[in-house]
This record gives C-alpha cells, sequence and structure tokens, in this order.
C-alpha cells in the first residue's frame, strides 16, 4: 500500500493548514483531493512528497515511516524519488535547466536510469514539446512550461504521481489530452488536487473532500456521492445557498463556484 496517512496536523507558522486527516492509497488508485483554495491541498500533496514534515500523526511510504530518519536513507531516498513525483502548482519552481532536452533529461540523469535520451524524445513527443528540445523553458508560455514539467516527470517512470492543480493553466484541448494520457497510463497510482468540480469525474474514480478550515475529511468516496450533494459542496465552500421568498414560500437554489 503506497499510503498510509494515520491524524495527520500541519502548522505552516503559526497558522494550522491541515487537522486530523486519515486516509489509505493503494497501487493504481485515481484520487481527486478536492477543496477550496487555501484549504491544505498542496500542504499535503508536499506532505506525501517529503518536502514538508507534519507537526502531528503518521504517514507511511510502502510501510516505512516517511520521516527525517528515512529521507536522510540514501537508499530509501533515492527509491522513493524514483517512485514518486511531485508537480508544482507553479511549474517555474521545477524548471532550472538551459533547455526543454536538459530538463527532460535531468531527472533520470539524477537517479541514473538508462536510455536518457530515448526517454527525452518519447515523452516530449507525449506532451507535444518535440520543437522546443533546444529552448530555455523561461521562454515559453505557462501552458508550455506545464507540458514540460510533466514530461520532466514522465522521464522518470515513476509508479505514483501528485499533481497539484495539473489542469491550470492549460488550454482546454491540453487539458483534454492530460486527462487521456493519465487515463492510457493504467499502471500509475495518481493523486491530482483541484478546486475546479468540472475535471473531477475525468481525473479520478475516488474524491477526497478537504473542509475549508483544518479538520476531518467532509468526504472519501466516488465522485458521484460528492457532485450530486449540494449540502456537502456548501460545506466544503465549493458552493453556496441562495434562498428567495416568493408569494409565502421559500426557495433554495445553490450556486457552484466558477473555476478559475
Amino acid at each position: 500500500m503506497p499510503f498510509i496517512v494515520e491524524h495527520l496536523s500541519a502548522r505552516l507558522g503559526d497558522r494550522d493548514v491541515l487537522s486530523d486527516v486519515s486516509f489509505s492509497i493503494t497501487a493504481k488508485d485515481r484520487v481527486v483531493l478536492l477543496g477550496i483554495n487555501g484549504c491544505g491541498k498542496t500542504t499535503l500533496l508536499k506532505i506525501l512528497d517529503g518536502l514538508v514534515q507534519p507537526s502531528a500523526g503518521v504517514l507511511r511510504y510502502d510501510g516505512r515511516a516517511l520521516d527525517g530518519t528515512a529521507l536522510s536513507d540514501a537508499a530509501f531516498r533515492r527509491r522513493f524519488r524514483s517512485e514518486v513525483a511531485f508537480l508544482f502548482q507553479n511549474v517555474d519552481a521545477m524548471l532550472f535547466n538551459p533547455t526543454v532536452a536538459d530538463e527532460i533529461a535531468f531527472g533520470p540523469r539524477q537517479l541514473g536510469l538508462p536510455d536518457v535520451e530515448a526517454r527525452v524524445a518519447r515523452y516530449a513527443k507525449m506532451f507535444g514539446a518535440e520543437a522546443w528540445l533546444e529552448r530555455p523553458p523561461f521562454e515559453l508560455s505557462g501552458g508550455e512550461k506545464k507540458r514540460v514539467a510533466l514530461a520532466a516527470l514522465f522521464a522518470v517512470e515513476p509508479k505514483l504521481l501528485l499533481l497539484d492543480e495539473p489542469t491550470a493553466g492549460l488550454d482546454p484541448a491540453w487539458s483534454a489530452q492530460l486527462v487521456d494520457i493519465l487515463n492510457q497510463q493504467t499502471q500509475l497510482t495518481v493523486l491530482t488536487s483541484t478546486h475546479n468540480l468540472s475535471v473531477v469525474g475525468e481525473l479520478g474514480s475516488r474524491v477526497m473532500l478537504l473542509p475549508p478550515h483544518p479538520g476531518r475529511l467532509l468526504y472519501d468516496g466516488p465522485p458521484e456521492g460528492i457532485l450530486e450533494n449540494q449540502e456537502l459542496l456548501v460545506a466544503s465552500g465549493l458552493a453556496h445557498r441562495h434562498q428567495h421568498h416568493h408569494q409565502g414560500s421559500t426557495h433554495v437554489h445553490f450556486h457552484v463556484h466558477d473555476a478559475e
């Protein structure tokens, strides 16, 4: 079982960001982490990637506690970094090589993986980046940078992807293309964060709903159970309730917030 999370809490500075979050993720799960902006989705993904340590609770990866001791063990760290790949919401933080080709090759080279050039060619093609291989990443548009960052993650051929708002900044055609690519990679375990209800059903078969303020998950189950539950969407902050009175009766309307 890749991740087991028990009663996890996290603080950033003097602010509680997550509180008493528990779940497990098994191999080949497709999970959507849903919640409003600021509810702790990014922090949770960073904890799962070993970049942030929780303030309380237990986190295990494949049976081993994912803590400073594990991550300072060179053999475990190399295995973990080759198996788990994290797409930052702000991909500028991930792109620092002189060319797109070097960017895609960076992870495989760092990990000493074989066939680096073949990986660069394969994943540049998968994400439509072949024409930019000799260009500096910083010259590209936001959506192009995201595609390069995704190609770089895929080039490591990880087992588990942590994707923070992966469709943000992509045009509709490439958002659909990314969903197709993920659906074709059936061997992958994928945890995707989003606040965009319109893509939830396409990105996973299971939804974990974070509350707007630190606390336990509001929901953990199939997408239909949340998309059809207006009260749950209101509780999460993803929708709000309108009431108006008309000739002695009260009508309640729900409005789902527009995604970015």
